[in-house]
């Protein structure tokens, strides 16, 4: 019964001369013990799993509502890894404006699902949120001719973040933030090894120059040595205890540099002077997050930086056959991996990037696989630890446009608000403002 239709009842109740004393004092009492008994406070359950309204605008709800100081619980491999958090009127009206679905439910009923969750038979768990990260994204001031996924889902979901470069990380930004996030990156000082296709073209010529002109400002001689040290950077905050998310080429570049210190892998036409003949054989694979035994390409009209990514002409697959499954872990033992993988489908669609995907035998033993192509040889989305902090890896560009080329307009999320791709980019958002559980024993 809700609170509104009890009221109605009520007033019928007494209006009708019927009724005895008895039964009004019947009515007082529910009234009291659904009312104002203490610890009888509604719960705001909002469920994940395919009767979801809107998923991606959840996110933001939740987010926000723990950046204003609010608590909420996720519900780990519970209805689509739903959340809850005590009934806000507040909420309550941002959901409803935003098609985001919601159920109030009793004190009592949360109580139960949590039990349930935290029994030791069930592959299903309660995390505490607690307090949101502060979030940076790695983008360049200036346009792009294409978008960023990531920026894409936080303005989608309402999620506020700060915009830093290569300056602001070079001088200790980074300390600033808990989670950021790369994209479309080339950290190898290469342009995104577009020469081939785009050398003419004035949005190639302008960001050359900005970056030539840059490196020059920050002292460094060549664009490649910038890129490495931001990539330093970034690696040091990641073993501090940073959060660390990249999609695309953000993923393999950052590695291939990190293996290239002191090694000039970049062909002349990107620096003008040609690359160290023992290049491949002075690779230091120690240096890397994710990736090994790669080799690298040293042609500069080669779209690829090394042979970590699984490039597939567009015509060799059936589009619609194109997944990649997410796989089930411990929600109990294994709850970072849990989180972010908490999807209302266990099969994804697959989508492009300049880095569509990663080799399984380029991927480090210590790196954990969240989803894969089954029978391809090929992950799609990869998870690890470094020193205090995390890095996830996801590869392509676009999740809801798949073959997102340069130039094409951005994906219009409203279009999307159940997106599963796009689920996995705010898992990732999300899962820092989880409070730690000891480790069971």
């Amino acid at each position: 019964m809700t609170y509104l239709n009890f009221f109605n009842n009520t007033k019928q109740v007494i209006r009708n001369p019927c009724y005895s004393l008895g039964r009004l004092v019947l009515i007082s009492l529910f009234f009291w013990i659904n009312l104002v008994a203490p610890g009888n406070a509604q719960q705001l359950f909002i469920p994940m799993d395919g009767s979801q309204g809107n998923h991606l605008k959840a996110y933001g709800l939740i987010f926000n509502h723990l950046t204003l100081g609010g608590k909420a619980s996720w519900l780990l491999n519970y209805r689509g890894g739903s959340f809850m958090t005590e009934e806000n009127t507040e909420l309550i009206r941002e959901a409803r404006l935003k098609n985001i679905t919601i159920e109030i439910i009793s004190s009592s009923q949360a109580a139960r699902i949590t039990q349930e969750l935290e029994s030791p038979g069930s592959n299903t768990s309660v995390v505490n949120l607690e307090k949101a990260p502060r979030i940076a994204v790695y983008t360049p001031n200036q346009a792009l001719p294409w978008d960023d996924a990531v920026t894409l889902a936080l303005s989608y979901a309402e999620i506020e973040y700060d915009k830093i470069w290569d300056i602001e990380v070079l001088q200790g930004a980074l300390q600033n933030y808990d989670w950021l996030h790369l994209h479309h990156e080339d950290f190898t000082g290469q342009y995104g090894k577009f020469w081939a296709s785009y050398r003419n073209n004035p949005w190639y010529i302008t960001q050359v120059k900005q970056m030539e002109a840059m490196a020059a400002e920050l002292g460094f001689n060549k664009v490649s040595e910038q890129k490495l040290a931001v990539a330093k950077s970034i690696k040091e905050y990641v073993g501090k205890g940073g959060f660390l998310f990249a999609m695309c080429s953000g993923t393999d570049t950052f590695d291939v540099a990190l293996a290239a210190e002191g090694v000039d892998i970049t062909p002349t036409p990107f620096d003008g002077d040609p690359v160290d003949p023992n290049a491949q054989e002075s690779l230091d694979y120690s240096a890397t997050l994710a990736f090994e035994n790669f080799t690298i390409s040293l042609n500069p009209a080669e779209y690829e930086h090394a042979d970590i990514d699984v490039p597939v002409a567009i015509d060799e697959i059936d589009r619609s056959l194109d997944f990649f499954t997410l796989f089930e872990f411990s929600a109990k033992w294994d709850p970072v991996p849990t989180m972010l993988t908490q999807n209302h489908v266990s099969s994804v669609r697959g989508f492009y990037g300049q880095t569509t995907a990663f080799r399984t035998d380029k991927i480090k033993s210590s790196v954990v696989i969240l989803g894969e192509s089954p029978g391809r040889e090929q992950a799609k989305y990869i998870h690890g630890n470094f020193g205090q902090g995390t890095y996830t890896f996801y590869a392509g560009h676009d999740p809801e446009d798949y073959t997102h080329r340069v130039n094409d307009p951005p994906t219009d999320l409203a279009l999307h608000p159940n997106s599963p791709g796009y689920r996995l980019i705010l898992n990732n958002i999300l899962f820092p403002a989880a409070k730690k559980k000891k480790q069971k024993t």
